[in-house]
């Protein structure tokens, strides 16, 4: 059987930046063990699996190389802006389901998609002194007035806040210790941040060794966390646009937009989105 699998780049208007998924449509048919086998086949950090669902529009799926997660940001806007760029749906909303939930999805007339995320849930503060070594930096290196902490709207990640934008670029991090700290978390990677440049809102890099991914150069699901983080620690106000750079690194710049709906001190709604490019397609045999 031949499975064709879409690959797209996330968060960015060219192939040459963001972060690429595969999506495979059309894949109520598929086994769990083939879906495996071809997210493995595409080698990217995620790729989804659209089918038909009686509880939302679509039920889509997410594996890594190495096993399946209950969500995956870049892979969602991946997802529904190939659905749009065939013509499958239009702009507007949309409601997928995941093994993280039912979550809203809106399309623009731009083509820019957003994903709505869980509610924030925000877990507890970690020892610096344990991030660092696994870092390979020093506490010091960390804002003194901001936690590294456990945030969730979907998966569960460690945001860490690096002072130095330099330091955070040119760490050299401890994948073992990293993936044995999240392991013990149930944390799916290291979101870190710095403040420094003026043109986002933040930049950060993400390391999730745990899941088959040293680092990855747009992550959705961390954004929606880190940008509740943000509005939790008074860094900015709710119910404003952020934009956050990832991938500067690794030469594949990402921007990643999200909002924190709130009123009255309730958090409403996280949504995170951006854009996505059709890289190529290709065949996989099963």
């Amino acid at each position: 059987m031949k499975i064709r699998v879409y690959r797209l780049s996330s968060f960015t208007d060219s192939i040459n930046g963001g972060n690429p998924a595969g999506v495979v449509l059309n894949a109520d048919n598929l086994k769990e063990g083939e879906m495996k086998y071809i997210a493995k086949e595409v080698g990217y950090s995620e790729t989804a699996f659209v089918s038909k669902s009686d509880k939302a529009d679509f039920k889509v799926r997410f594996f890594t190389p190495v096993d399946e997660v209950d969500l995956c940001g870049h892979a969602t806007i991946a997802t529904f802006s190939l659905l749009n760029k065939k013509g499958i749906i239009s702009p507007g909303k949309y409601n997928q389901e995941t093994k993280a939930g039912l979550l809203g999805i809106d399309i623009n007339k731009s083509g820019e998609v957003m994903m709505n995320q869980n509610i924030p849930y925000f877990g507890e503060y970690l020892d610096k002194k344990i991030i660092a070594e696994a870092l390979n930096i020093s506490v010091e290196d960390f804002y003194s007035e901001y936690p590294v902490q456990i945030v969730s709207t979907g998966l569960k990640d460690i945001i860490v806040p690096i002072k130095s934008f330099d330091k955070m670029n040119f760490l050299i991090p401890n994948f073992d210790k990293i993936a044995k700290i999240c392991v013990e978390n149930d944390s799916a990677g290291f979101h870190i941040f710095n403040l420094e440049r003026k043109n986002f809102h933040a930049s950060c890099r993400n390391f999730a060794p745990n899941l088959g991914i040293k680092e990855e150069s747009a992550t959705g699901t961390a954004s929606g966390a880190l940008a509740s983080y943000f509005v939790e620690q008074g860094i900015y106000k709710p119910n404003k646009k952020m934009v956050f750079e990832q991938g500067y690194k690794m030469k594949k710049p990402s921007k990643i937009k999200a909002i924190v709906e709130s009123k009255e001190g309730i958090y409403e709604k996280v949504k995170v989105g951006g854009k996505a490019v059709i890289i190529d397609e290709i065949t996989i045999e099963l």
